[in-house]
């Protein structure tokens, strides 16, 4: 009887683990966290296809502009830099819930959303200058890589805004408190996560020469 007990006993599977909003768990993650650890596994397929296709057609434009023409890599790096600073602003917040100081959550929340705004606002303004300089997404191969590239970034980054904008209101409302900074831990990792693919995005397209 007390061999069994103890064959039952290490058998069984792990206790389940609860987590601060009440989701039990096997693997130590809440069911959330591990959906948008899955969501990113996928958009890492997105950009991988969408960065190689920029590789496969790269170099292949039978008419400009090209790359060389129309870049302005300072700018870029500079609006780059914003947005990598984002990181840190989007950490600051998620500290701040965590001790429970909700007034520096929204700071922060806020002052990521700006900067995020900031770089789309210098997207923006690199598509409409290189719009007027001739390409276009149908003026040749590197336009369309570029533009479907760097445009599907963009709004990853824009719903990034919307998901911070969102967090920030509801920490107004009272809605967010300390118990839930899962969720701010949450929009966290998919800021970070688009701050890493324009990382790698901005290597492959503004530095690594064609």
């Amino acid at each position: 009887m007390t061999v069994a007990t103890d064959i039952a006993t290490t058998t069984a599977p792990p206790a389940a683990h609860a987590d601060g909003h009440g989701h039990v768990t096997n693997t130590g993650l809440s069911n959330e966290k591990l959906a948008m650890w899955a969501f990113l596994g996928s958009e890492c397929l997105l950009f991988g296809a969408l960065i190689s296709a920029y590789f496969l057609y790269r170099g292949k434009s039978i008419s400009g502009p090209t790359p060389k023409d129309i870049y302005d890599i300072p700018y870029t790096s500079v609006s780059s830099f914003v947005l990598l600073m984002s990181s840190l602003t989007m950490v600051l917040a998620l500290a701040a819930i965590q001790r429970g100081d909700h007034r520096r959550l929204r700071v922060w929340l806020v002052a990521t959303a700006l900067l995020g705004a900031s770089f789309i606002a210098g997207q923006v303004y690199e598509f409409t200058s290189f719009i007027r300089e001739g390409l276009t997404i149908k003026t040749n191969l590197f336009g369309s890589s570029f533009f479907v590239l760097t445009g599907f970034h963009g709004v990853h980054v824009t719903l990034g805004i919307i998901m911070l904008l969102s967090l920030w209101n509801l920490s107004l409302r009272g809605k967010l408190p300390q118990e839930k900074s899962e969720v701010v831990e949450i929009a966290g990792l998919y800021w970070h996560f688009v701050d890493v693919v324009w990382i790698v995005i901005f290597t492959v397209i503004y530095l690594i020469p064609s």
